[in-house]
């Protein structure tokens, strides 16, 4: 499961009961696709669970293809985006 929260942080459950916030900003400051992440009514609309992880649909339509999507193992391990 996962809650977006107003300032662009996602609280994520995994199926092992750990909870872990996700900070988008550091995504979203890499700009293009990403940039997007910084209207905050996208950011908490479109905030969903696809490919099996955190991702914000694109489209609209849940299309796996078009989204943007966080790997769960950077969630999970508190890894740094490279």
């Amino acid at each position: 499961m996962v809650k977006p929260n107003r300032n662009m942080t996602v609280t994520v459950w995994f199926d092992d009961g750990k909870i872990k916030t996700f900070n988008a900003e550091p995504l979203a400051q890499r700009g293009g696709v990403y940039a997007k992440l910084y209207d905050e009514e996208f950011f908490v609309n479109r905030c969903v669970i696809l490919n099996k992880t955190l991702a914000w649909d694109l489209s609209g339509s849940f299309d796996p293809d078009n989204c943007i999507d966080v790997c769960s193992d950077l969630i999970y391990n508190d890894l740094k985006l490279a």
